[in-house]
């Protein structure tokens, strides 16, 4: 049985959101002005999402388009909220917008240890396209950081074609 969620386009506003649940899911987490001055930015964009029946976000999906490219700034969900779908919840919606908005190539950087991570972007059709060494710190560890590429169109955009992208 499916579960439905709510997705929903989200502003500066919900800053502190983003950052209670990027601290819970990262030792390395971005304070909530990190993702104010982010989401002030042109082509920057975040969908929060949560379970049908949670009041509060459960996760986000925060991205950065620029030209006919995007990137998956930071992504996270919740620890009592994963593995129901509301990961592949977002990042369908993120992927949606981007084709939307024109983009033709999306990037993400995922720890190679991250083993809920990686075979989500591997199933929604990212390739590993490139290695970091040594590019994810945690404590004494380290891990690589694959950086993986998804086409949305086999279309490329002609240069100067008028299409400025100017964000949400």
């Amino acid at each position: 049985m499916s579960e439905a969620f709510r997705i929903w386009h989200g502003s500066k506003g919900d800053s502190g959101d983003l950052a209670r649940l990027h601290a819970a899911a990262f030792s390395d987490w971005w304070p909530e002005p990190a993702f104010a001055s982010l989401l002030e930015r042109d082509g920057v964009a975040v969908f929060l999402g949560a379970r049908g029946a949670a009041v509060d976000a459960e996760g986000f999906i925060l991205i950065r388009a620029v030209a006919d490219e995007a990137e998956v700034l930071t992504f996270c969900v919740q620890l009592g909220a994963r593995r129901a779908g509301l990961g592949r919840a977002l990042l369908d919606t993120a992927e949606q917008f981007l084709r939307v908005s024109g983009i033709v190539k999306m990037f993400l950087e995922v720890s190679e240890g991250n083993v809920s991570a990686v075979p989500l972007y591997q199933r929604f059709g990212f390739l590993t396209v490139g290695r970091r060494a040594a590019y994810y710190q945690n404590g004494l560890e380290a891990s690589d950081a694959l950086v993986m590429k998804k086409m949305l169109s086999n279309v490329l955009l002609p240069p100067n074609t008028g299409m400025d992208y100017k964000g949400p």
